[in-house]
This record gives structure tokens, C-alpha cells and sequence, in this order.
């Protein structure tokens, strides 16, 4: 059952503070209320630390501080969890979700969404907290790592084999706009894939049967930097929910002669 609860409204001879605290879960605002002065002081001073900390840093602090608890949360939703074992397993992504996986997906997820907030870090914090505090928000965090997954999958596809891929789609031309043209656009600016007399046909063979060569860390990097947690946790929900939301077939797209097209 997903957390949720509705903040009541304040009666107007309410002081400020009474009013912010009535916005927290009730058993927050109960902890928060029976606290001493003395420790009053710590929280205010975490408050302090946390609103002047960069998004980065805030980042690295709740990789520290929630992500233990974090995994064994996540890990209460195993129907979530069998489907994306299942979905990587029929995509053939062979990573396993064990705890350190888990928490090193956890720490991404918050490195990734002060990416996406460095403008808004204000709304950084507020995702963040509704990951620690809802557990529909955690459940999301299987859907970023199977979008994830899948996302490096196709980094590391030639362009031929993208070309296989979106074959495949109902929408092709949604998904060429959404994942393959943002992609090969990394794979140019970052030198990955040179296209070079791109017009003539014969030349393709170099840049567009190749596979790029990519290590894990720049593959995550490239994969953060062109694609926001929102449109990763999305593709990976779409995944989960409708079956033929990717349709695939690894034979074609990954085992036939990549030459082929050059010898017809």
C-alpha cells in the first residue's frame, strides 16, 4: 500500500511553525514536536548545512545517510523486482539486482536527479524526500534501473543495429526522437562514432556496423548526461506495464551479419 497522507489545513490562529510541521506525516511531526531544545538545535543546524550544501553534495550526503535503509525498503517489493529480473533476463542485460547493486542504483538515482535539478535544487530536495518517504516513489527506483539498463544497451548498439531496433517499433518515429537520435548525438559529440562521407555507401561501414566501444563509467556518464531520471524511470515504467511497449528480438538485431547490408 503506497504512503501518502493528506497535510491539513492550518486554523488561522496557528503560529508559522505549527503550520510548517502540520505539512510532515504525522509520525514526523510528532518526533519533530517531542524534541528537546538541545537536539532542536541539531536539526536546525542540518537544515542549515543541507539548504547551502550544492545539489552534488546533498547527493552524496543522502548516499551516506538513507541509502542502507533505502535498499531494504526497495527490496520489499519483490513482484516489481521478479519483473525486472525477468524483463533484463528476456533483453538479455545481465546485471544483477543484489543488495550493492541496489545501492549503488540508489546513490545514481540521487547523483542523476541533482543533475537534473542543478537549476532547480530546491526541487531536488523534494524528490529526494519523497523517495525516503513514499513507498510508491521506491518502487520507481526498479523502473530508473530497468530504463537504465536498457538505455546503456542501446549506447552500446551500432547505428545499424539502432536502425534494426526502431524497425521494430509501432511508433518509430516517437522512438527515434526519444532515444535513438539523442543517442548517436552523444556518440558524435563525444567522438565515439566519426561518421565520415557519410553519402557514400560503402564508406558506412566503418562508423555504421561497428559497434561502439565504450568503458562502464563513461557509458554511465554519457547515459546520465543525455537522458533526464524522468524519461529513464518512464521508459523503464512503460517496459513494466504494457509488454510490447519495447519490442525486441535479439536474433535480429544483435546475431545477424552485420555485413549483409553491404552485400546485397
Amino acid at each position: 500500500m503506497t504512503e501518502h497522507f493528506e497535510p491539513a489545513s492550518p486554523p488561522s490562529n496557528m503560529s508559522f511553525a505549527e503550520s510548517l510541521l502540520l505539512k510532515l506525516p504525522p509520525e514526523a511531526r510528532r518526533w519533530a514536536e517531542s524534541l528537546p531544545w538541545t537536539q532542536r538545535r541539531y536539526v536546525l543546524s542540518l537544515c542549515h548545512l543541507m539548504c547551502a550544501a550544492s545539489p552534488e553534495m546533498r547527493a552524496q550526503f543522502l548516499d551516506d545517510y538513507t541509502a542502507d535503509g533505502l535498499v531494504s525498503k526497495v527490496l520489499e517489493d519483490r513482484d516489481t523486482k521478479q519483473k525486472v529480473k525477468d524483463y533484463l533476463q528476456a533483453f538479455k542485460v545481465h546485471t544483477n539486482l543484489d543488495t550493492s547493486s541496489l545501492r549503488r542504483y540508489i546513490r545514481q538515482f540521487y547523483v542523476h536527479s541533482a543533475q537534473d535539478m542543478r537549476t532547480q535544487p530546491d526541487l531536488y530536495l523534494e524528490s529526494a524526500l519523497r523517495l525516503v518517504m513514499s513507498t510508491e516513489e521506491r518502487n520507481h527506483v526498479f523502473c530508473y534501473i530497468l530504463g537504465f539498463e536498457l538505455i546503456k544497451m542501446m549506447f552500446r548498439m551500432s547505428w545499424h543495429q539502432h536502425e534494426k531496433l526502431y524497425r521494430l517499433q509501432r511508433s518509430q518515429e516517437e522512438f527515434i526522437q526519444t532515444y535513438i537520435k539523442p543517442i548517436r548525438h552523444a556518440h558524435r559529440i563525444n567522438q565515439i562514432v566519426v561518421p565520415k562521407d557519410e553519402n557514400l555507401f560503402f564508406a558506412r561501414r566503418d562508423y555504421y556496423v561497428k559497434r561502439p566501444s565504450i568503458s562502464e563509467r563513461k557509458l554511465v556518464e554519457l547515459a546520465m548526461a543525455t537522458f533526464t531520471t524522468e524519461v529513464t524511470t518512464h521508459f523503464g515504467f512503460s517496459v513494466i506495464r504494457h509488454p510490447q511497449a519495447l519490442v525486441f528480438d535479439y536474433a535480429y538485431i544483435f546475431e545477424a551479419d552485420g555485413d549483409a547490408i553491404f552485400l546485397q
